[in-house]
């Protein structure tokens, strides 16, 4: 498996409690990278041939101080870097020049969400002001921005995380045995993977391949063999429906969409998968 991006889950901690969220951010998350990880990681994914980092979260703002200095050791390392962020920061657009000028030579882009989970209205103005004030200092931009689950349009819910325990009873379902593919991840080669405060290396939020804590980057890349991951193999060779099928599992007649299915498939499967389904944050589980 080759890697160009590394998206790094700095902490599970987040600002706001989101019904759509993949990974359960929250303000009583646990679980946050410490500088000295983050140049480790930073060091494993240059030796795996990585270019592009992205700092995400949870909310990686909280941290600031080691999201700072995290950022400029990337960039000074030559890797392309990112940031995804609800913005919370930008409370004005002086001010949020002043949140992003320390890092502002190092980023090749600011993404922040702005929607209803988020803001309260279409376009929030936490969000509008980071992106003003990211265009004066001239550091691209993109938004994500995610519709409730009634609304038709490009930006949906993938029913995983949080979202397949709140809005999934929302959303038009289908039966459970159309869903024969992975509609979203490339499971063989994703090209990109989420590494997550524990060192969860994550194909998909809440499947694991290894733990650069435990093992190196290239040689989990090495050895990852789709085939044989006792999840990934079977929902490459037919969906969320073949891992019903296969662990003859209870399910319910409908589902939202695929990964409605695959996530309380997974759910199920813990016990027998702990090593390739964690951690319990990505399952909603906080201590």
């Amino acid at each position: 498996m080759k890697l160009t991006g590394l998206h790094i889950l700095l902490t599970y901690q987040c600002t706001f409690e989101c019904d759509h969220c993949f990974v359960w951010g929250s303000p009583r998350q646990n679980g946050t990278l410490t500088f000295e990880q983050i140049e480790n990681i930073l060091m494993q994914a240059k030796q795996a041939g990585v270019t592009s980092i992205y700092f995400e979260g949870g909310e990686p703002f909280l941290y600031y101080a080691i999201l700072v200095k995290a950022v400029r050791k990337a960039a000074d390392m030559g890797f392309e870097v990112g940031i995804v962020s609800n913005a919370y920061w930008a409370i004005s657009v002086a001010d949020a020049v002043e949140w992003l000028s320390p890092i502002a030579g190092c980023l090749s882009d600011l993404t922040v969400s702005s929607d209803i989970y988020h803001c309260g209205e279409c376009l929030g103005e936490c969000p509008q002001n980071a992106l003003v004030a990211a265009k004066w200092l001239h550091i691209p931009t993109g938004m994500i921005s995610i519709d409730q689950p009634e609304v038709d349009g490009e930006a949906i819910v993938m029913y995983r995380g949080r979202a397949a325990k709140k809005l999934s009873e929302r959303a038009v379902s289908h039966p459970w045995e159309e869903f024969e593919s992975c509609p979203h991840e490339d499971l063989r080669e994703p090209g990109r993977v989420h590494l997550d405060p524990l060192g969860n290396l994550q194909i998909c939020q809440g499947v694991s391949i290894g733990n650069v804590f435990e093992a190196p980057l290239n040689g989990i890349c090495a050895e990852y063999d789709a085939d044989s991951h006792p999840i990934c193999g079977i929902l490459i060779a037919g969906g969320p429906a073949a891992l019903v099928r296969e662990y003859n599992l209870p399910h319910a007649a409908r589902y939202a969409d695929a990964c409605h299915l695959c996530y309380e498939v997974r759910t199920t499967l813990r016990e027998r998968f702990p090593q390739y389904l964690n951690p319990d944050q990505m399952y909603g589980v906080m201590k």
